[in-house]
């Protein structure tokens, strides 16, 4: 298998690229669109372009680069908390040893509890100079209109050919044409379906026979909800389908 590649998003790579080349970039983005399309990724091959040295992107990719800051709800969490909002405040006064930009990613906004979304709101509106926000949301969920007001917003979708040739190139393979379409109707983007494969790999359920019906069973039979987080994030979904 491959590393996940950027497919169907390489229009606005190049134009954001542009645009902080041309110091036109908006200092507060809000990438939104379905989950699982490759917001995140669009947003990490944006770092790659500008800090572009082998180096830069070791420390990029292993969340430790001095100037991006990734912000995420924590595992066994079910919001984005203030505390880790707060974290903004301290990266952005630190001082910096190279006068380049600073980028700050927040991923799943819509994950915000209400006092990370004021203390957002707080820093939202009043930047520090060369501090760009990177929002990233999953437009099926709900953000409130006071985030999203003080940003430029980009909606990204991604195409279903896309979707087919993301899903072979993870796994060098046109396994995208034997999923079974029972399966494949509800899990239609490239993250979940990507998820889907490997969780039926490791637990060696046929790609092309499973159906909805087949992996509940499955899944609650061997307790996977309590120990799979593709399960346990997607349980009620299932369920309903």
């Amino acid at each position: 298998m491959s590393e996940y590649k950027l497919i169907g998003h390489e229009t606005y790579l190049e134009k954001f690229v542009t645009l902080y080349e041309n110091n036109e970039l908006p200092n507060k983005i809000l990438l939104s669109g379905k989950k699982g399309i490759g917001k995140s990724l669009l947003a990490e091959r944006f770092l790659y372009k500008i800090f572009n040295s082998k180096n830069d992107y070791e420390l990029i990719k292993n969340n430790s680069h001095p100037n991006v800051l990734n912000i995420k709800k924590i595992n066994d969490k079910k919001n984005i908390e203030i505390d880790q909002i707060r974290e903004i405040i301290k990266f952005t006064n630190q001082s910096s040893f190279n006068n380049k930009s600073r980028f700050i990613i927040l991923d799943d906004v819509e994950l915000l509890n209400i006092n990370a979304s004021n203390a957002l709101l707080k820093n939202l509106e009043e930047p520090n100079e060369n501090v760009f926000f990177i929002l990233i949301f999953n437009s099926e969920k709900f953000l409130i209109d006071t985030i999203k007001s003080r940003c430029i917003e980009f909606k990204l979708n991604i195409s279903n050919e896309n979707t087919r040739i993301i899903v072979n190139n993870y796994f060098n393979e046109n396994i995208y044409d034997q999923i079974n379409s029972n399966l494949i109707n509800y899990y239609s983007k490239p993250y979940y379906l990507i998820t889907l494969i490997n969780y039926m790999n490791e637990y060696e359920l046929s790609v092309s026979e499973t159906t909805v019906d087949d992996l509940l069973v499955n899944l609650i039979d061997n307790k996977h909800y309590i120990k799979q987080d593709f399960i346990r994030d997607n349980l009620n979904m299932i369920i309903e389908l």
